[in-house]
């Protein structure tokens, strides 16, 4: 292994500049692609298909970005999440939007209790917050005071209630779903706030087959529990493994071009887009291009992010960041149909 990690450094040490992977870098990425390939396997175990999903939960996990969901009913969100809190030994917590939902209902508060000494004093409550993996389910069906009081956390980790700051304990992701279909009485999340979310995971039917093969799977004895691939500890360690792996000097310039093609103001911006797209994706989409490029190359062994890599991250990234116009939408073209279409031109440019 030593041997071709020296091989593989000097044939791409003009292509990665000054940043370089230690010999033990090299050995946690192989242990990383170890353990995701374990992790895919144990959640196999109750989650039939829905590989690139997985694969895209295991990003942002390990990128340290958070994920927004979305699917029709029955498709094993609120399953798959709280099956990967559970292989990852994390702290899951719930939260099920409605229109009533209270930002306290989130981060907790202060309630009067009593000391033992007979005094009453304030005491703070945790709110479902306080957790490792957060589902949020059905986001957009709370009203907007509600969906901020995450933005603090998924920014900042922190929570403030009463002027006090908490700090989350990381690792910290918070994961929100949202159901396509029914859009009655909810909210649409504010543009701020979707940007907070590195990707948007899509879940697609599952084939026939897996169709069987879930209701095999559901309608028989209880579910097994699934075995702890992960210490927490060890998540810290390779989120920070993620920040370490080298980028070479074309792929940020891929990513920055690709983004600022998405903005119909700009010179960049090819002809056919300005009038269908209003608004494109800010400097944040090139940050979570490269994150997600570094944890997918991280995750498959790789020891450099690669142009694949940052092409499989484009739609996730991009999609829910691209506001269409009126124009687009009369013409049944939507934001990923675009992010295809300038990631095809992007490589026939690159």
């Amino acid at each position: 292994m030593v041997l071709y990690w020296d091989a593989f450094m000097s044939q791409h040490a003009d292509a990665t500049g000054r940043d370089r992977l230690s010999e033990n870098d090299v050995e946690a990425i192989d242990q990383l692609r170890d353990a995701y390939g374990r992790l895919k396997n144990e959640l196999g175990r109750v989650i039939v298909g829905q590989q690139d999903v997985i694969e895209r939960l295991a990003i942002c996990l390990f990128a340290r970005g958070h994920a927004l969901l979305m699917g029709v009913p029955g498709l094993a969100k609120t399953l798959m999440v709280n099956k990967l809190a559970e292989t990852m030994s994390l702290k899951f917590s719930r939260i099920q939007f409605t229109p009533d939902l209270m930002p306290m209902d989130i981060t907790g508060t202060d309630i009067l209790q009593d000391s033992p000494d007979g005094r009453r004093e304030f005491e703070f409550v945790h709110g479902p917050i306080f957790a490792n993996i957060v589902l949020s389910d059905e986001i957009n069906r709370a009203p907007p005071k509600t969906q901020a009081a995450l933005l603090e956390a998924m920014q900042e980790h922190n929570v403030t209630v009463m002027g006090k700051v908490f700090h989350l304990e990381p690792p910290f992701l918070v994961l929100a779903t949202q159901n396509p279909v029914e859009q009655e009485g909810t909210y649409p999340l504010p543009e701020a706030q979707l940007d907070r979310f590195m990707f948007l995971i899509e879940l697609d039917y599952p084939t026939e087959a897996e169709e069987i093969q879930i209701a095999r799977t559901t309608t028989g004895e209880a579910l097994p529990s699934l075995a702890h691939l992960m210490a927490p500890e060890e998540i810290l360690r390779h989120q920070s493994l993620v920040r370490r792996v080298p980028v070479p000097d074309h792929i940020y310039s891929y990513a920055a071009r690709l983004v600022r093609k998405t903005r119909p103001q700009g010179s960049t911006a090819p002809a056919w887009l300005k009038p269908l797209v209003s608004w494109g994706a800010g400097p944040r989409a090139v940050q979570y291009l490269i994150l997600g490029a570094k944890a997918r190359a991280a995750l498959h062994g790789s020891y450099m992010a690669r142009l694949e890599d940052i092409q499989q991250a484009a739609a996730p990234v991009l999609t829910h960041r691209i506001i269409t116009t009126f124009a687009a939408q009369a013409e049944g073209i939507d934001a990923k149909k675009i992010v295809r279409r300038l990631v095809e031109e992007t490589d026939a440019d690159h």
